[in-house]
């Protein structure tokens, strides 16, 4: 979960949900790539962060009760396994990016367990047997992933509210053509204005649904769960566009 103190208490954004989000955002890019592994590249977008472990214990809370958010957990073999083992079902080229976003977030891990370590083995030698397989060098499958791994950076930044404030700037990520794109908000609850702009369109809209908790402290799993699936939902929305459009 992605956890928002906000005056009413908690906001909470599934991390399933900000994925939904980062697929909204790759869909307004210029496509650059086949029809077939386009939609290979939206599908691994808005199914990156699938197979979430169930909450038993304390998984879902911190140790003083409240809601934790995904930063606090402990990186999941068991969950990246079930993940790279859904991706399989979509094919060689979804399992490949999959695999490249596992590779990017956990392989600063190596060294700390042996069972890690032989994960992280397996999606090396995985990328390069799939590469191979489908005829795709190297190059072209980094910067798919790379246009994948910038719209789930713009969607956690978005899903966090980590935009500053003032009208200041902040870098996003370097996109799939190497530039490095940096976000801001010129006037408070104004839209918010990417540069230089990457996206077909000159300005459009992106929404996440999100789930707000006005209780702020939590017995155990069960009730954290039960109060999920009993609070009410509110629809976050931005407006993105270009400093010509904007200006």
């Amino acid at each position: 979960m992605i956890v928002n103190y906000v005056p009413t208490g908690w906001q909470i954004i599934y991390q399933q949900a900000h994925a939904l989000l980062a697929a909204q955002l790759l869909h307004q890019w210029p496509p650059f790539l086949p029809l077939d592994q386009w939609v290979g590249l939206l599908a691994a977008a808005a199914q990156h962060d699938d197979e979430q472990a169930d909450w038993t214990g304390h998984y879902g809370l911190t140790p003083a009760g409240a809601p934790a958010n995904f930063t606090m957990q402990e990186f999941s073999l068991e969950q990246a396994t079930r993940l790279m083992r859904a991706a399989r079902f979509q094919g060689r080229w979804r399992s490949l990016l999959t695999s490249l976003h596992l590779s990017a977030l956990y392989e600063s891990l190596r060294g700390e367990n042996p069972e890690i370590d032989q994960f992280l083995d397996e999606q090396r030698a995985s990328q390069q047997q799939w590469r191979r397989e489908l005829k795709i060098k190297k190059a072209e499958a980094d910067q798919a992933y790379a246009l994948l791994h910038w719209c789930d950076r713009l969607s956690l930044i978005l899903c966090r509210h980590e935009v500053p404030e003032m009208g200041r700037a902040l870098e996003i990520y370097q996109g799939p053509n190497g530039q490095t794109h940096e976000i801001r908000q010129p006037a408070p609850d104004g839209p918010l204005l990417i540069q230089p702009w990457p996206f077909r369109e000159k300005q459009f809209r992106v929404s996440v649904e999100a789930t707000v908790l006005h209780q702020l402290q939590f017995k155990n799993d069960a009730e954290l769960a039960a109060s999920l699936r009993e609070a009410p939902l509110e629809t976050l929305r931005w407006e993105l566009g270009s400093e010509r459009v904007m200006g």
